[in-house]
């Protein structure tokens, strides 16, 4: 079953340059163990919420709006979708990310497109 984990924190200063390097250690270490179990599907940062634009549609009428859907202190900062056997393997698998021990790791299972197994 597919599951999103979705990495949040606080959101990084935006007057301080972004760290150099694109993971730290104990991330890229984590993401060899997922990958090399092969639970780890494909996953990213993301750019900050000030980068977001919020799109809604109201009687066809496309309305844009700098910034995310809600303004808070917390963030989604990046994701990964896993490939687990169930929900056990995918939280021991959120658990042992990096960011579960600085912010919060949430998860939530996909639902299956018709034709394709849950």
């Amino acid at each position: 079953m597919r599951y999103l984990m979705l990495i949040c924190g606080t959101s990084h200063d935006e007057s301080k340059p972004l760290p150099s390097e694109p993971m730290d250690t104990a991330t890229e270490a984590w993401v060899k163990e997922m990958d090399g179990r092969g639970v780890r599907l494909m996953g990213q940062r993301l750019r900050p919420a000030s980068m977001a634009t919020t799109i809604r549609v109201n009687d066809g009428e496309v309305l844009l709006t700098d910034g995310p859907f809600a303004e808070t202190k917390e963030q989604i900062l990046g994701f990964d979708l896993l490939e687990c056997e169930n929900l056990d393997e995918a939280l021991e698998v959120a658990a042992k990310h990096p960011s579960a021990r600085h912010g919060a790791v949430e998860v939530r299972p996909l639902w299956p497109f018709a034709g394709e197994e849950s």
